[in-house]
Protein backbone atom coordinates (compact mmCIF):
# COMPACT_ATOMS: atom_id res chain seq x y z
CA UNK A 1 0.00 0.00 0.00
CA UNK A 2 1.21 3.67 -0.72
CA UNK A 3 1.70 6.19 2.12
CA UNK A 4 -0.48 8.94 2.10
CA UNK A 5 2.21 11.36 1.86
CA UNK A 6 3.27 9.54 -0.80
CA UNK A 7 0.36 10.12 -2.72
CA UNK A 8 0.41 14.22 -1.34
CA UNK A 9 3.81 14.07 -2.64
CA UNK A 10 2.65 13.75 -6.15
CA UNK A 11 -0.04 16.02 -5.86
CA UNK A 12 2.58 18.57 -5.29
CA UNK A 13 4.60 17.36 -7.91
CA UNK A 14 1.46 18.23 -10.39
CA UNK A 15 1.11 21.17 -8.40
CA UNK A 16 4.44 22.51 -8.96
CA UNK A 17 4.34 21.61 -12.99
CA UNK A 18 1.29 22.62 -13.95
CA UNK A 19 1.65 26.08 -12.46
CA UNK A 20 -1.88 27.93 -13.34
CA UNK A 21 -2.49 25.31 -16.03
CA UNK A 22 -0.86 23.81 -19.38
CA UNK A 23 -0.74 26.76 -21.90
CA UNK A 24 1.11 24.74 -24.27
CA UNK A 25 -1.13 22.44 -24.55
CA UNK A 26 -4.54 24.65 -23.81
CA UNK A 27 -3.19 26.67 -27.01
CA UNK A 28 -3.26 23.81 -29.26
CA UNK A 29 -6.85 23.37 -28.46
CA UNK A 30 -6.83 19.48 -28.19
CA UNK A 31 -10.18 18.12 -28.39
CA UNK A 32 -9.32 14.80 -29.08
CA UNK A 33 -10.90 12.33 -26.14
CA UNK A 34 -9.69 9.30 -27.91
CA UNK A 35 -5.46 9.62 -27.97
CA UNK A 36 -3.36 6.43 -27.25
CA UNK A 37 0.22 7.13 -24.96
CA UNK A 38 2.88 4.90 -25.09
CA UNK A 39 5.21 4.56 -22.54
CA UNK A 40 8.58 3.50 -24.20
CA UNK A 41 11.41 2.08 -22.97
CA UNK A 42 14.63 3.45 -24.69
CA UNK A 43 17.18 1.91 -22.47
CA UNK A 44 17.99 -1.14 -21.35
CA UNK A 45 17.34 -1.53 -17.81
CA UNK A 46 14.72 -2.61 -15.28
CA UNK A 47 11.07 -0.66 -14.49
CA UNK A 48 9.90 0.32 -11.30
CA UNK A 49 6.91 2.74 -10.20
CA UNK A 50 4.63 1.52 -12.91
CA UNK A 51 1.73 2.94 -9.93
CA UNK A 52 2.79 5.94 -10.49
CA UNK A 53 0.59 6.46 -13.53
CA UNK A 54 -2.11 5.39 -11.77
CA UNK A 55 -1.62 7.84 -9.07
CA UNK A 56 -0.76 11.04 -11.33
CA UNK A 57 -4.02 10.15 -13.82
CA UNK A 58 -5.94 9.71 -11.05
CA UNK A 59 -5.05 13.25 -9.27
CA UNK A 60 -6.20 14.46 -12.67
CA UNK A 61 -9.45 13.33 -12.83
CA UNK A 62 -9.20 9.64 -13.38
CA UNK A 63 -9.93 9.80 -17.66
CA UNK A 64 -7.28 8.14 -18.67
CA UNK A 65 -7.52 3.82 -19.23
CA UNK A 66 -4.16 2.20 -17.92
CA UNK A 67 -3.27 -1.04 -19.66
CA UNK A 68 0.33 -1.88 -17.88
CA UNK A 69 2.31 -4.95 -20.64
CA UNK A 70 5.27 -4.64 -18.22
CA UNK A 71 5.56 -5.19 -14.83
CA UNK A 72 7.86 -3.57 -11.97
CA UNK A 73 10.56 -5.55 -11.71
CA UNK A 74 10.69 -6.42 -15.55
CA UNK A 75 13.58 -6.38 -17.56
CA UNK A 76 13.69 -4.31 -20.13
CA UNK A 77 15.12 -3.48 -23.69
CA UNK A 78 14.84 -0.44 -25.62
CA UNK A 79 11.66 -0.49 -28.02
CA UNK A 80 9.28 -2.04 -25.51
CA UNK A 81 6.03 -0.44 -24.30
CA UNK A 82 5.25 -0.51 -20.76
CA UNK A 83 2.37 0.98 -20.84
CA UNK A 84 -1.00 2.27 -22.88
CA UNK A 85 -2.66 5.16 -22.10
CA UNK A 86 -5.90 5.86 -23.68
CA UNK A 87 -8.41 9.28 -23.28
CA UNK A 88 -7.96 12.85 -23.90
CA UNK A 89 -4.40 14.54 -25.14
CA UNK A 90 -4.93 17.13 -22.99
CA UNK A 91 -4.75 14.86 -19.87
CA UNK A 92 -2.28 12.35 -20.90
CA UNK A 93 -0.55 15.66 -21.72
CA UNK A 94 -0.47 17.25 -18.28
CA UNK A 95 0.71 14.51 -16.79
CA UNK A 96 3.41 13.26 -19.39
CA UNK A 97 6.70 15.08 -17.13
CA UNK A 98 5.48 14.11 -13.43
CA UNK A 99 5.25 10.52 -14.63
CA UNK A 100 8.09 9.82 -16.28
CA UNK A 101 10.05 11.84 -14.19
CA UNK A 102 9.09 9.55 -11.06
CA UNK A 103 9.30 6.43 -13.51
CA UNK A 104 13.12 7.28 -14.57
CA UNK A 105 13.91 8.02 -10.97
CA UNK A 106 12.70 4.82 -9.68
CA UNK A 107 13.60 2.72 -13.02
CA UNK A 108 17.17 4.00 -12.33
CA UNK A 109 17.70 3.39 -8.75
CA UNK A 110 16.29 -0.54 -9.75
CA UNK A 111 18.71 -0.92 -12.73
CA UNK A 112 21.41 -0.05 -10.39
CA UNK A 113 20.38 -2.06 -7.72
CA UNK A 114 19.90 -5.43 -10.00
CA UNK A 115 23.34 -4.45 -11.62
CA UNK A 116 25.31 -4.60 -8.04
CA UNK A 117 23.48 -7.70 -6.76
CA UNK A 118 23.73 -9.62 -9.94
CA UNK A 119 28.00 -8.90 -8.94
CA UNK A 120 27.61 -10.66 -5.70
CA UNK A 121 25.25 -12.90 -6.21
CA UNK A 122 26.73 -16.57 -5.84
CA UNK A 123 27.78 -14.72 -2.22
CA UNK A 124 25.36 -15.08 1.05
CA UNK A 125 25.77 -11.52 1.72
CA UNK A 126 22.50 -8.97 1.24
CA UNK A 127 22.89 -5.46 -0.39
CA UNK A 128 20.98 -2.70 1.13
CA UNK A 129 20.18 1.01 0.98
CA UNK A 130 20.82 3.55 3.89
CA UNK A 131 19.28 6.95 4.48
CA UNK A 132 21.49 9.06 1.41
CA UNK A 133 17.99 9.47 0.34
CA UNK A 134 16.46 12.62 -1.81
CA UNK A 135 14.31 14.58 0.75
CA UNK A 136 10.97 13.45 0.84
CA UNK A 137 11.42 10.57 -1.80
CA UNK A 138 12.88 7.79 0.57
CA UNK A 139 9.90 5.67 0.48
CA UNK A 140 10.02 5.62 -3.07
CA UNK A 141 13.45 5.25 -3.43
CA UNK A 142 13.61 2.24 -1.12
CA UNK A 143 11.14 0.88 -2.57
CA UNK A 144 12.82 0.73 -6.48
CA UNK A 145 15.96 -0.89 -4.58
CA UNK A 146 13.89 -3.93 -3.27
CA UNK A 147 12.26 -3.77 -6.81
CA UNK A 148 15.93 -4.29 -8.03
CA UNK A 149 16.50 -7.43 -5.73
CA UNK A 150 18.28 -4.97 -2.80
CA UNK A 151 17.07 -5.18 0.77
CA UNK A 152 16.26 -2.11 2.83
CA UNK A 153 18.30 -0.92 6.11
CA UNK A 154 16.18 1.04 8.38
CA UNK A 155 14.32 3.54 6.63
CA UNK A 156 14.15 6.03 9.18
CA UNK A 157 16.19 7.05 12.93
CA UNK A 158 13.12 5.26 14.82
CA UNK A 159 13.74 1.97 13.02
CA UNK A 160 16.63 1.01 15.12
CA UNK A 161 19.64 1.74 17.40
CA UNK A 162 22.88 2.67 15.24
CA UNK A 163 25.77 4.33 17.21
CA UNK A 164 28.22 6.13 15.23
CA UNK A 165 31.42 7.77 15.88
CA UNK A 166 29.90 10.96 16.97
CA UNK A 167 27.57 9.04 19.37
CA UNK A 168 30.45 7.23 20.44
CA UNK A 169 32.35 10.65 21.32
CA UNK A 170 29.37 12.01 22.90
CA UNK A 171 28.95 9.09 25.38
CA UNK A 172 32.48 8.91 25.94
CA UNK A 173 33.13 5.17 24.70
CA UNK A 174 31.58 2.58 22.90
CA UNK A 175 31.60 0.48 25.67
CA UNK A 176 29.31 3.19 27.58
CA UNK A 177 27.27 4.53 23.85
CA UNK A 178 25.85 0.61 24.48
CA UNK A 179 25.45 0.30 27.65
CA UNK A 180 23.03 3.65 27.66
CA UNK A 181 21.50 2.37 24.19
CA UNK A 182 20.80 -1.31 25.64
CA UNK A 183 19.03 0.37 28.93
CA UNK A 184 17.02 2.91 27.01
CA UNK A 185 16.01 0.32 24.00
CA UNK A 186 13.44 -1.73 24.08
CA UNK A 187 13.84 -5.62 23.80
CA UNK A 188 12.84 -6.26 20.19
CA UNK A 189 15.52 -3.61 19.04
CA UNK A 190 18.96 -4.39 18.05
CA UNK A 191 21.96 -2.53 18.41
CA UNK A 192 24.51 -1.66 15.85
CA UNK A 193 27.47 0.02 16.38
CA UNK A 194 29.79 1.77 13.97
CA UNK A 195 33.51 0.68 14.16
CA UNK A 196 36.69 2.02 11.79
CA UNK A 197 39.21 -0.64 13.64
CA UNK A 198 39.35 -3.73 14.86
CA UNK A 199 40.20 -2.68 18.31
CA UNK A 200 36.85 -1.17 17.96
CA UNK A 201 35.67 -4.09 16.99
CA UNK A 202 36.35 -6.05 19.71
CA UNK A 203 35.53 -3.50 22.16
CA UNK A 204 31.97 -3.24 20.61
CA UNK A 205 31.86 -7.02 20.79
CA UNK A 206 32.58 -7.19 23.91
CA UNK A 207 30.04 -3.93 25.02
CA UNK A 208 27.11 -6.88 23.40
CA UNK A 209 26.37 -5.12 20.17
CA UNK A 210 23.98 -6.83 17.86
CA UNK A 211 25.32 -5.89 14.76
CA UNK A 212 28.66 -4.23 13.49
CA UNK A 213 29.37 -1.61 10.79
CA UNK A 214 32.64 -1.79 9.76
CA UNK A 215 33.36 1.48 8.18
CA UNK A 216 35.34 2.43 5.28
CA UNK A 217 37.54 -0.77 6.34
CA UNK A 218 39.99 -2.73 3.44
CA UNK A 219 38.89 -6.09 2.71
CA UNK A 220 41.70 -7.39 4.47
CA UNK A 221 40.84 -6.32 7.55
CA UNK A 222 36.79 -7.43 7.37
CA UNK A 223 38.66 -11.02 6.60
CA UNK A 224 40.36 -10.36 9.63
CA UNK A 225 37.07 -8.78 11.32
CA UNK A 226 34.82 -11.90 10.11
CA UNK A 227 37.63 -14.15 12.16
CA UNK A 228 37.69 -11.96 15.62
CA UNK A 229 33.48 -12.04 14.84
CA UNK A 230 33.31 -15.24 14.64
CA UNK A 231 29.41 -16.21 14.15
CA UNK A 232 28.54 -13.45 17.20
CA UNK A 233 27.30 -10.82 15.72
CA UNK A 234 26.06 -9.33 12.10
CA UNK A 235 28.64 -7.52 10.07
CA UNK A 236 28.01 -5.00 8.09
CA UNK A 237 30.70 -3.77 5.39
CA UNK A 238 30.22 0.08 4.21
CA UNK A 239 31.98 3.20 2.46
CA UNK A 240 33.89 3.72 -0.24
CA UNK A 241 32.17 0.17 -1.69
CA UNK A 242 31.03 -0.01 -5.58
CA UNK A 243 30.18 -1.64 -8.70
CA UNK A 244 34.27 -2.07 -9.37
CA UNK A 245 35.28 -2.98 -6.02
CA UNK A 246 31.99 -5.05 -4.53
CA UNK A 247 32.99 -8.42 -5.26
CA UNK A 248 36.26 -8.27 -3.47
CA UNK A 249 33.99 -7.52 -0.26
CA UNK A 250 31.21 -9.80 -1.01
CA UNK A 251 34.57 -12.67 -0.31
CA UNK A 252 35.21 -11.14 2.77
CA UNK A 253 32.58 -13.39 4.43
CA UNK A 254 30.60 -10.35 5.49
CA UNK A 255 26.56 -10.70 6.33
CA UNK A 256 25.58 -6.73 4.73
CA UNK A 257 26.99 -4.58 2.08
CA UNK A 258 25.04 -1.23 2.58
CA UNK A 259 25.76 1.55 -0.62
CA UNK A 260 24.25 5.09 -0.28
CA UNK A 261 25.15 5.33 -4.18
CA UNK A 262 21.94 3.26 -4.68
CA UNK A 263 19.92 6.36 -4.29
CA UNK A 264 21.59 9.66 -3.98
CA UNK A 265 23.17 9.83 -7.13
CA UNK A 266 21.68 7.37 -9.61
CA UNK A 267 21.43 7.58 -13.57
CA UNK A 268 17.77 8.11 -14.36
CA UNK A 269 16.25 4.99 -16.94
CA UNK A 270 15.76 6.95 -20.53
CA UNK A 271 11.72 6.16 -20.66
CA UNK A 272 9.28 8.54 -23.06
CA UNK A 273 6.25 8.91 -23.64
CA UNK A 274 4.48 9.02 -27.48
CA UNK A 275 1.08 10.08 -28.75
CA UNK A 276 -1.32 8.94 -31.30
CA UNK A 277 -4.34 10.14 -32.29
CA UNK A 278 -7.25 7.51 -32.89
CA UNK A 279 -9.36 9.75 -34.63
CA UNK A 280 -10.66 8.63 -37.46
CA UNK A 281 -9.62 5.07 -37.22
Amino acid sequence: MIPFYVRELIRLALEEDLGLGDITTKAMGLDDGNTIGYIKIKEPGIVAGLFVLDEVYGILGGRIQIEYLLKDGDEVAPGQIAARLLGPAETILMGERVALNFLQFLSGIATKTRKIVELIKDYPVRVVDTRKTIPGLRWLSKYAVRVGGGANHRFNLSDGILIKDNHIKAAGSIREAVARARRYAPHTLKIEVEVESLSELKEAIEAGADIIMLDNMPPDKIVEARKIAGAKVILEASGGINEKNILDYAKTGVDIISLGALTHSVKALDISLDLKSLKGS
